[in-house]
């Protein structure tokens, strides 16, 4: 699937009535839009050698964002204030208290901008009584700029000796689901983060079960040459079998796209991870997931667009239709598919063109 564009528009220094009407002015990006993401930070607060205002211009596309590996308060501060100093908006964070074993111990937060997101509840960190994680995971609920509410956890599983651990705490994340939903039933969980697993490891059966890996393609550590991508290790993890308003997912390889810098310089400034993102809208077609096996017929199971598919494609439920090359093209349940071989034919069913196609 195509993601959709970042808002490129939004600069570093515009306000906030500004964002807004760059959001309704370009083409495929809408107000309702919600842009999501997760980033493995890389020791937020540790040294001297972060370069703050480009973390924030990456940070700064997104209106919600899961952070691993932030080492110090101060370290967030220092992020908050550079994001609000660049973006020109308010923005607040929700932090875990330190977690881990030994000396090494990160926290998570979640970064977020409170015109465009609002925290419901929890901010709660994993009551792990099997004593499985490392860095037990954290979790809140959040209502998106179109007024869904929905689960956002992040995980940053142990890298450890070896492949067997973190294997155990990536099977493990199956009774975080259950927990979850149990805590918050009847909201989409979204378990995002750096799994240091590839989503086609056989460790992913179990809570593949009840979950779909967005990021099956390409990779999101930096290599050391430019352009260069080694493990497809960070992720979102949506719930399967559910409708859900996702509109855009992909990888947001910063170094070249947005800052311009080589690899070396974003490892050593910025992070050694690109950010993974999803863009909910509840105003276009849903999509549903498959369970994810993680081996087998079922590791093709995909939103891509289908060549035997009709011209455009609409949702009885929503009264949407899409033509081939939207973002919502071939991702609409099949029991809300209805096929039509014109626009001009949808249009005469009563069914109106998407905002973002």
């Amino acid at each position: 699937m195509t993601p959709l564009p970042f808002r490129r528009a939004l600069g570093r220094t515009v306000l906030a009535a500004a964002i807004a009407l760059s959001a309704a002015a370009t083409p495929g990006v809408s107000i309702a839009e919600t842009f999501v993401g997760s980033w493995n930070i890389r020791n937020l607060g540790w040294g001297d050698q972060k370069d703050h205002e480009a973390v924030a211009a990456v940070a700064g596309r997104y209106d919600l964002l899961a952070v691993q590996e932030v080492m110090t308060e101060e370290g967030l501060e220092h992020l908050l204030v550079e994001l609000e100093r660049t973006t020109g908006v308010r923005w607040q964070a929700l932090k875990s208290h330190r977690v881990g074993r030994g000396s090494y111990k990160e926290m998570y937060a979640f970064l977020f901008r409170p015109d465009r997101i609002e925290w419901v509840d929890g901010a709660v960190v994993y009551i792990d009584d099997r004593d499985v994680f490392e860095r037990e995971p954290f979790s809140a609920v959040f209502r998106s700029a179109d007024g869904g509410d929905f689960v956002l956890a992040s995980a940053h599983l142990i890298y450890g000796d070896s492949v067997d651990r973190r294997r155990r705490e990536a099977a493990a994340l199956a009774g975080y689901r259950d927990w979850l939903e149990e805590a918050f039933p009847g909201l989409p969980v979204f378990i995002a983060g750096d799994f240091n697993l590839q989503p086609s490891d056989t460790a992913w059966s179990e809570p593949g079960r009840k979950s779909f890996p967005l990021i099956r393609d390409g990779a999101t550590t930096l290599g050391k040459r430019n352009g260069s991508y080694a493990n497809l290790y960070d992720n979102i993890w949506a719930p399967s079998g559910m409708d859900l308003p996702i509109a855009g997912f992909g990888i947001d390889e910063f170094p070249a796209e947005l800052l311009r810098i080589t690899h070396e310089q974003a490892r050593a400034e910025v992070s050694d991870h690109a950010p993974v993102f999803m863009v909910l809208d509840e105003s276009v077609a849903t999509v549903r997931f498959e369970p994810w096996l993680g081996s087998g017929p079922r590791d093709q199971a995909d939103v891509s667009i289908e060549p035997s598919l009709p011209a455009v494609i609409g949702n009885s439920n929503s009264g949407i239709y899409h033509v081939e090359g939207c973002p919502g093209y071939s991702r609409t349940s099949q029991r809300n598919r209805a096929l039509f071989d014109s626009e001009a034919e949808a249009l005469t069913a009563g069914y109106r063109r998407a905002r973002n196609c």
